[in-house]
C-alpha cells in the first residue's frame, strides 16, 4: 500500500480514526487507522538488512586509507582509535534502504592497517591519543614536495604526461618534445627550489589537460609549447586571478607606481597562496619618520602576520648599524603596507621596509621602477626567500624594470627566457647593495659614500 501527498489531498475531508505519521515519501512507515503498512525498508525489514558495515569493517584483514585525517570530527577520531585498539567495533545505524529504527550490533571484527594522509598545518587538529598510537606503533612520514632535477626524474615527468594523455586519450592529444620540455620547465618553476622538480603532480595534471583541450580545439596533431603557454593563461589558479585584479585595480588608482622617484615609498614583492599555488603580487610600502621618539617601537599598519610584524621591528638594528644612533629615542617611525587586504606574512619584505625607512629618514628618493624581495638579518645580510619566481613574474607583469633579489635565490628563478628579458635582475648580499641600486643618489653622493663605506 502506498499513500502519497496527492492521495492525502483528495481524502483530506474524510475523518480517520487514529493517527497519521511520516507521510513524506512513498516508502517508510505509514500508520493509518492503527494499521501498520509495510514498504521496502520499513520496520518489517529484517535487522540484518538494516545494518551496513562501515569502512573499518570492510577493511578487516586489509588496509584502510583515510585522506585528510585531521579533518575528521574528534568523536569519529576517538571511535577510530577504539577500533584500532580493540580490533573490533559495533555497528550503529541503519541501511540507506531503511527508514526504520536504529540498530546496534555486537562488536564486529575490524583488524586493519591504517594508512592516513593530511597536511602539516592541520596536524594540530588530530586527536592526541590517536596520533600517539600512530607514532607509537607505526611511522610518521613527511612526504617530499620536490625531487632532484636529473635525467631520471625528468623521464618520470614525461611518463606522467603520457599517463595523463592515456587516461584522457579521447579528449586530449599527445605531446611533442617541445610540449614535454615545457611541462618539465613548469615543474622546475613550481618546485621553488633550485635544482629540483615539483612533486605536486595534481597541478601539473591540470595544466596538461588544459593544454590538451586547447590543442584538440585547434585540431592540432600534437600539444606543443605554444599550447602550454596559452593554457597557463587560460587555466590560471585563483590566487593568480586575484593577483592580476589586485595589480590592475591598484594601477588604476595609482596605488602602484612603476616610474619616477618617491621618498619613503618602495615596491616590495609578496605572494598569495601556498605550496605550488604561489602567485606573486606587487606590494607598495610607505614609511614616514617624524621627530619625537615617543613611540617605543616602529608602528606598522596593514594586514600583517606575526612574522611580518617582527621583521619590521628588526629593521631598527640596521638603522643603528648604518647611522650609529638609536632613532627610536629621537624619531617616531611609521610603516604602512598599502591596502594589504589580502594579508601579508613572512619576512620577505624586510629589505623593502628598511629601504623605505632609510629613504624617509635621510630624504633620499627611491626609484619606482625597482621592486625588491629579500629577508634581512639584524647584521644587514640579505637572506633567501620563497616564491621568488612568482614574485619576479608579478614585477614583470606590473611593468617593473629592475628587480632586486637575494643572491642565493638567483638560481631559483625559473621564467621563460622571452619574459625574463623584459627585466633586469640584480642579486644582492647586503642591505648596502640594496640601497646602492634602489635609491636615487642625485645630490647625495657624500651620504652615499658614507653609508656604503660604513
Amino acid at each position: 500500500m502506498k499513500l502519497t501527498f496527492q492521495t492525502i489531498t483528495k481524502v483530506e475531508k474524510i475523518q480517520y480514526q487514529g493517527k497519521l505519521y511520516n507521510v513524506t515519501t512513498s516508502s517508510g512507515n505509514v500508520v493509518v487507522n492503527g494499521i501498520l503498512c509495510k514498504n521496502s525498508g520499513g520496520l518489517g525489514t529484517p535487522a540484518n538488512q538494516r545494518v551496513v558495515a562501515g569502512m573499518i569493517h570492510k577493511a578487516n584483514k586489509g588496509v584502510l586509507f583515510i585522506d585528510e585525517i585531521a579533518t575528521l570530527h574528534p568523536r569519529t577520531q576517538q571511535e577510530l582509535l577504539s577500533a584500532l585498539q580493540e580490533k573490533k567495533f559495533h555497528i550503529t545505524g541503519q541501511s540507506e534502504r531503511s527508514a526504520g529504527a536504529m540498530v546496534r550490533t555486537e562488536p564486529v571484527p575490524c583488524d586493519f592497517v591504517l594508512v592516513a594522509a593530511g597536511n602539516l598545518e592541520t596536524i594540530k587538529n588530530m586527536h592526541p591519543a590517536l596520533r600517539s598510537r600512530i607514532r607509537g606503533y607505526g611511522y610518521e612520514v613527511f612526504m617530499n614536495e620536490t625531487m632532484p632535477d636529473n635525467k631520471i626524474n625528468r623521464l618520470k615527468i614525461a611518463r606522467f604526461i603520457a599517463q595523463e594523455v592515456k587516461r584522457e586519450e579521447e579528449k586530449i592529444s599527445h605531446f611533442d618534445i617541445s610540449g614535454i620540455n615545457s611541462i618539465i620547465e613548469e615543474a622546475k618553476r613550481r618546485a621553488n627550489r633550485k635544482g629540483h622538480l615539483t612533486l605536486h603532480l595534481r597541478g601539473l595534471g591540470g595544466l596538461i589537460r588544459a593544454a590538451g583541450d586547447l590543442a584538440r580545439e585547434e585540431k592540432a596533431e600534437y600539444v606543443t609549447e605554444l599550447h602550454i603557454k596559452k593554457a597557463k593563461l587560460w587555466a590560471r589558479p585563483l590566487e593568480q586571478q586575484i593577483a592580476d585584479k589586485y595589480i590592475e585595480r591598484k594601477k588604476e588608482y595609482e596605488v602602484i607606481m612603476t616610474s619616477g622617484v618617491r621618498v619613503g615609498r618602495v615596491n616590495g614583492l609578496a605572494v598569495l597562496g601556498s605550496g605550488s599555488a604561489y602567485s606573486g603580487i606587487l606590494l607598495p610600502i610607505e614609511a614616514e619618520v617624524t621627530p619625537g621618539g615617543k613611540k617605543a617601537e616602529i608602528i606598522a599598519t596593514g594586514k600583517l602576520g606575526e612574522i611580518a610584524k617582527e621583521a619590521v621591528k628588526n629593521v631598527s638594528a640596521i638603522i643603528m648599524k648604518l647611522f650609529g644612533e638609536d632613532i627610536k629615542e629621537t624619531k617616531d617611525i611609521f610603516v604602512q603596507f598599502l591596502q594589504t587586504h589580502e594579508g601579508v606574512e613572512g619576512d620577505s619584505a624586510s629589505i623593502a621596509v628598511a629601504t623605505s625607512i632609510i629613504s624617509a629618514l635621510k630624504d633620499i628618493p627611491i626609484k619606482q621602477d625597482v621592486a625588491m624581495t629579500g629577508s634581512l638579518s639584524v647584521r644587514g645580510e640579505v637572506l633567501p626567500v620563497g616564491g621568488v619566481s612568482s614574485k619576479v613574474e608579478a614585477a614583470i607583469d606590473a611593468g617593473i624594470k629592475t628587480v632586486i633579489v637575494p643572491k642565493s635565490n638567483l638560481q631559483d628563478i625559473v621564467i621563460e627566457k622571452d619574459k625574463l628579458k623584459q627585466v633586469k635582475i640584480i642579486p644582492v648580499e647586503t642591505i648596502k647593495e640594496v640601497l646602492e641600486h634602489a635609491l636615487d643618489w642625485k645630490g647625495k653622493q657624500k651620504m652615499k659614500e658614507k653609508i656604503l663605506k660604513h
